[in-house]
């Protein structure tokens, strides 16, 4: 019995298949793994039984191979037809902000941003927790941010890690004065 916030079996292989003929190119699994776990609304589990019947269920097929040799897929026919009838059985607004975050995620790996997150305990028993992003060689985001806690300093660079995208874009919104999102309506302007 599947364990996703988003429901059922059936529910999982719409969102997915969503997901990927809306991005509409051939992907390996790590990377629709990553979309879909973008959000909270796929437990991995889930997913990969969905995925292997998909695939059996011709849903989705095998569509080239990436510079690695691992397959690449892509949506059949029947499994657009699918995602397109059946789409209304998930809330729209739960497909759209998914959408939007494996698009953000996809946008960020193309581009090849390399991530660095280091700590250093200083003599006050404090951390500095540095996070970098690099495009290419040049850096595209750094900061240093003083924690009082080796484990407070272990969980941002996990988190920074694991969603560099999500942090980098909360940086920029911040600095460019678009914190609606965080503190609700609010006029920065001087």
């Amino acid at each position: 019995m599947p364990s996703s916030p988003i429901g059922s079996m059936n529910n999982v292989k719409i969102f997915v298949l969503y997901l990927m003929r809306n991005i509409n190119y051939p992907m390996d699994f790590v990377t629709i793994n990553d979309i879909v776990m973008q959000t909270d609304y796929i437990m991995y589990l889930d997913f990969a039984v969905a995925f292997h019947e998909m695939l059996d269920g011709e849903l989705i097929y095998v569509n080239g191979q990436d510079e690695k040799g691992e397959p690449l897929y892509s949506v059949t026919a029947k499994g657009a037809m699918v995602a397109e009838q059946l789409r209304c059985d998930i809330l729209p607004s739960i497909l759209d902000q998914s959408l939007s975050c494996a698009l953000r995620y996809l946008d960020f790996k193309r581009r090849k941003i390399t991530v660095d997150c280091e700590s250093e305990r200083l003599r006050d028993q404090t951390f500095n927790v540095t996070v970098t992003l690099y495009e290419e060689k040049k850096v595209i985001l750094r900061t240093t941010v003083n924690v009082d806690s080796e484990y407070r300093a272990r969980q941002m660079r996990k988190t920074f890690r694991e969603r560099p995208e999500v942090i980098y874009r909360g940086i920029i919104a911040l600095l460019c004065g678009n914190v609606d999102f965080l503190l609700g309506p609010t006029d920065l302007r001087p």
